[in-house]
């Protein structure tokens, strides 16, 4: 195993202001350092735009709350969701997860096509997939299901591609977020080789 193979360092910054309590991750000590500023810059882009969607500070009765989970972080691989979670007032708050995916020698993002090969029809695959898990779990939806966007949130876990909907993107809040393992032997054939899936096959 070479040093690129081995998991990244991760440290958590807190920040604690007026209606406002957040737990954000940082990669620390990585080389190369463009890989480590790449990601870091990621994130807290990805930080800042939760809390501009979630009203904060606009709106002065907005009260955040928001952490971070590790998805993997092996093989060259950091896949993370940051949570943030919203509360204005009403019956609830809402909460909003985003995904971010990383290759941590050259810190590039991933988007959902990455993980294929081009031309797969990978949206026709997951899609029907995730379809067929539907009618298994018999899940009230609130619009009916076709396909994933191109560019549907995901992380990977393990050896499986997990593809999440947002509350209320499909089901009633109730539901909370709607989560979709896939392994990634189901979709061997589609898979990238050189891409983050590939590296979870052996």
């Amino acid at each position: 195993m070479n040093g690129l193979d081995e998991p990244v360092s991760i440290q958590t910054y807190k920040v604690l202001r007026d209606k406002l309590n957040l737990l954000y991750p940082a990669v620390v000590k990585h080389t190369p350092y463009t890989a480590e500023l790449a990601m870091n810059t990621a994130i807290v882009n990805a930080v800042n735009k939760q809390l501009r969607e979630q009203g904060y500070p606009q709106n002065p009765q907005t009260d955040v709350t928001a952490h971070y989970e590790l998805k993997t972080n092996e093989r060259g691989i950091l896949s993370l969701t940051l949570w943030n979670y919203a509360f204005s007032g009403g019956a609830h708050g809402l909460t909003i997860q985003n995904a971010l995916t990383f290759n941590t020698e050259s810190g590039k993002a991933y988007a959902l096509k990455d993980l294929f090969k081009p031309g797969s029809d990978y949206v026709a695959k997951l899609s029907a997939i995730i379809k067929a898990e539907l009618k298994t779990r018999d899940i009230p939806l609130l619009v009916e299901f076709n396909s994933i966007r191109p560019d549907q949130d995901f992380y990977i876990a393990d050896k499986a591609l997990v593809v999440y909907f947002q509350v209320y993107e499909l089901a009633a809040y109730v539901y909370g977020f709607l989560y979709f393992p896939i392994s990634v032997y189901a979709i061997q054939d589609i898979i990238a080789e050189d891409g983050p899936l590939g590296k979870m096959l052996y």
